[in-house]
């Protein structure tokens, strides 16, 4: 991998304080890109104050060609562009040739949710009287109380609990900090959980979540057991830890929770990100509306 490109993985690492996925996402981004300047210049080394504005535009294009969908060539621009935004500061060169060049559109798709009768029916499924099943509910119960990510949930520790103030401290994208309320279900069900959590949890884990082997919960676990307790219950089509998350903000939204106080609560950084639960909350009331109103059908 190009020099460049690894000092600027180190930068969003180290100082940007991106996850492991991103940076991860990143990394696979810009070394296809790299790929592609590599055979484009038929070189063995790539010189960045050569790439110009063209030469992308004819990397987006085999992108194209190759089948790649809108979205993900969005994903890789928004890569790019980052990239040479860094070269430009760190002045390995003196002008940025991805400034210009727009993002592809794509059809923006609406983020499913589980509707309410089924958040509660979910909620009953895991047995309490096992250490896991008491564990699943009460990471099932944060997800859902709280809206925070997986990332989020997997680096929780037993001191960011405030449960006396009905607080949690979340530490979010960027390290940035943010404190949520927590229900009183969720509360019960924590408080229940960390009286039985020492005795399996391993000495020097101070993260909230573990596996019965005393190690801390890692990303792959607690997807599988999202997915097991969504499975054949939830209508959704994607069964993982965000849709928990999608649900919390649209009912916080249906239930007439502004857009500004949803936006917190999730640790969006632009309301623009959040304003995707105002599209879903207009179609609620007109679901009631149609229902509901007398003028809303032709029927009269």
């Amino acid at each position: 991998m190009d020099k460049h490109i690894r000092s600027f993985l180190r930068y969003l690492t180290l100082e940007r304080r991106y996850s492991e996925h991103t940076v991860a996402a990143y990394s696979t981004d810009l070394s296809q890109f790299e790929t592609f300047l590599l055979e484009y210049f038929n070189k063995s080394v790539i010189h960045w104050q050569q790439a110009d504005k063209t030469i992308i535009r004819h990397f987006m294009i085999s992108l194209q060609e190759l089948g790649v969908s809108r979205r993900s060539t969005a994903r890789k621009l928004a890569a790019i562009k980052s990239f040479f935004k860094f070269l430009n500061r760190e002045e390995i060169i003196y002008q940025n040739p991805a400034l210009s060049i727009k993002m592809p559109k794509f059809e923006s798709r609406l983020p499913e949710f589980i509707p309410l009768s089924e958040i509660e029916t979910i909620l009953r499924l895991p047995e309490v009287r096992t250490f896991e099943g008491l564990r699943d509910l009460a990471i099932l119960e944060l997800f859902y109380g709280t809206g925070m990510r997986l990332s989020e949930l997997i680096n929780l520790e037993c001191s960011h609990l405030l449960l006396k103030e009905d607080l949690v401290r979340i530490h979010g994208k960027g390290n940035k900090e943010r404190v949520v309320p927590v229900g009183q279900a969720a509360k019960k069900i924590l408080l229940h959980y960390l009286e039985i959590r020492s005795q399996y949890a391993a000495k020097n884990v101070e993260n909230l979540f573990v596996l019965k082997s005393g190690k801390k919960m890692y990303p792959g676990a607690v997807q599988r057991l999202i997915k097991k307790y969504l499975s054949g219950i939830s209508s959704v089509q994607i069964k993982s830890p965000h849709v928990l998350r999608h649900s919390y903000a649209t009912h916080l939204m249906n239930a007439g929770a502004g857009i500004r106080v949803v936006k917190d609560l999730l640790g969006h950084e632009n309301l623009s990100t959040t304003q995707v639960y105002t599209h879903l909350s207009i179609d609620h009331l007109k679901k009631i509306y149609n229902r509901a109103h007398p003028g809303a059908s032709d029927d009269r």
